[in-house]
């Protein structure tokens, strides 16, 4: 199961200035060739490109609001090719009520001066200047957005530079999480672990920030979706398994039966209501058929995680955001929480029972079965695995006083050693600022217990996605 990619559109528009093209020849063309080859690169990275063109006047500023509102982007890039008048860079922004931001591009990095200086003709080479001038705009242009209350973000370089392009590229990648939350259904299933007060949430903030849809579905449909399965989808559905999972030996054929007969289920729940993550929790009385089903639901909710469709335990709906979040930049999004500290090797264990994401797996993903879930009825088959090692970034969504919702990134290494073979995910990771000084200010951040991680050092993706979204961020490393 793969889920579809929400569609980003990104706007772009030039500025210049009308009264220099009958002055300069050849300045305009120029020009339009540069925000070409800016259109070229935006388009390279995924998005539908709505390019307004060049805006020199004010009439041609409301024609690019226009087509902006009529194609409903989701960002503009804002491309100062030279000097501009604000009038033409404001209405365009002021009506498209989306962010923006400013493109602070030169040509080259460096105007060859001895050369420009003996063209000896000061009509000719005013209009060479006027080429690499963009840095005049880019203040009156901060100035008229500061005092109109807009929004604004800015990249200044010039056009081949890869560090410019790699901020670029993170705004782009920021927008396309933005959206892919927007139009994420978030599944809750079931209820919260009992006395988690760190762990409930307010749904109505959290849709108000992210955007997202909450579809509160019931243990009784999935109960019936459980019944309704059928052999050639369990026999295919174990075979899965085996594809995904080193199935532990001492796994008995009838847990294997019952957590794929699960799995099933959850594909048909999460399919029925075009879930793209999914929060759930609950224990039911001894005999009960629901405990059946939530005493096999690892190896099926690790799959889905795995498939771009988190799944959070404990009903953590601010973690499984997190992972969402996560997962929408491609770095994963494992479900985790603190396991315990290594003062000797000076690293930090994280791991869950599961769900796990099978995709940022270091080496193969176990499948075993455990004899009693700990703090949870039952027993059955759980995930042993290890987050592959190197760069991570953790990621929690942190509801803190008044409701107020923020994130909290840090950014380490998962390091190899021994882990802890208790059939769950557990991992050993390592921070610039140590063992101690992490806990320490992860926790006094205020997050809940829970975390997502993935792989890759994404903080500066995260504060630009934070940043479209109008929330702070805290990196404690």
């Amino acid at each position: 199961m793969k889920m579809e990619a929400t569609p980003v559109k990104v706007g772009l528009f030039g500025i210049g200035l009308d009264t220099y093209w009958a002055q300069f020849k050849g300045l305009k063309d120029n020009l339009t060739g540069y925000q070409a080859r800016i259109a070229d690169r935006l388009r390279g990275f995924g998005v539908t490109l709505v390019d307004a063109g060049l805006v020199d006047n004010p009439v041609a500023a409301r024609e690019a609001a226009e087509l902006f509102r009529r194609e409903q982007v989701d960002l503009i890039y804002l491309y100062i090719s030279t000097y501009a008048l604000s009038s033409t860079v404001l209405p365009v922004v002021q009506q498209a009520k989306v962010p923006v931001v400013v493109l602070n591009l030169q040509p080259v990095p460096q105007l060859d001066y001895q050369k420009f200086n003996a063209l000896g003709d000061r009509g000719l080479m005013t209009g060479l200047w006027l080429e690499h001038c963009q840095s005049c705009s880019a203040p009156e242009i901060a100035c008229v957005f500061n005092r109109a209350g807009i929004h604004y973000h800015q990249v200044t370089g010039y056009l081949d530079e890869v560090e410019a392009w790699e901020e670029i590229r993170d705004w782009t990648d920021a927008v396309k999480v933005a959206v892919g939350m927007q139009n994420n259904r978030v599944g809750v299933l079931g209820h919260y672990y009992g006395g988690m007060l760190d762990v409930y949430s307010d749904l109505t903030q959290q849709s108000s920030v992210f955007g997202n849809h909450f579809e509160i579905v019931e243990m009784c449909e999935l109960h019936a979706l459980r019944q309704a399965v059928t052999p050639a989808q369990m026999t295919d559905k174990v075979a899965q398994f085996r594809r995904q999972f080193e199935v532990a030996s001492d796994c008995e054929p009838d847990e294997v039966e019952r957590a794929a007969r699960t799995s099933c289920a959850l594909d048909a729940l999460v399919a029925r209501h075009n879930l793209g993550s999914l929060a759930y929790y609950y224990e039911s009385g001894e005999g009960n058929p629901y405990q059946d089903i939530v005493t096999s639901v690892i190896a099926g909710n690790t799959l889905l995680t795995g498939q771009h469709v988190p799944v959070a335990g404990e009903c953590e709906i601010k973690n499984v955001q997190a992972m969402k979040i996560m997962d929408l930049l491609g770095a994963g999004g494992s479900f985790s929480e603190f396991y315990l500290s290594d003062f000797k090797d000076d690293v930090v264990y994280l791991g869950h029972d599961g769900p796990a994401h099978f995709a940022i797996a270091e080496g193969r993903v176990g499948l075993v079965p455990v004899p009693v879930y700990h703090g949870k009825p039952g027993k059955g088959l759980s995930i042993q695995m290890t987050v592959k090692h190197g760069p991570v970034t953790l990621l929690s969504v942190v509801q803190g006083a008044g409701g107020k919702i923020s994130l909290l990134v840090a950014e380490g290494e998962s390091v190899p050693g021994p882990v802890l073979q208790i059939g769950n995910t557990n991992s050993r990771y390592r921070f610039s600022i140590g063992a101690k000084g992490f806990m320490n200010n992860w926790s006094k951040a205020g997050p809940a217990h829970h975390c997502a991680i993935g792989v890759g050092h994404v903080a500066g993706k995260l504060k630009k996605f934070a940043a479209l979204l109008g929330i702070d961020v805290e990196q404690v490393c």
